[in-house]
């Protein structure tokens, strides 16, 4: 499975694997973006990331747990 920038609920779906006893309204979203670029899955331009697509991951990250 390849993850791109707007697959945000399994993007969330593997940083809750990953990281389990984060809260991810403390998650900066620097670390978020780094976080997901480091994923295996992820396969995307990495210069198409902005606010509102790191907004969308932490939502579904809030809303998964």
């Amino acid at each position: 499975m390849s993850l791109q920038w707007i697959d945000s609920r399994d993007i969330a779906i593997e940083l809750i694997e990953l990281h389990p006893d984060v809260d991810p309204t403390q998650v900066r979203f620097t670390d978020l973006r780094e976080w997901i670029i480091a994923l295996d899955e992820f396969d995307d331009d990495i210069d198409h990331c902005n606010e509102k697509i790191l907004e969308a991951v932490q939502m579904c990250w809030i809303d998964e747990q």
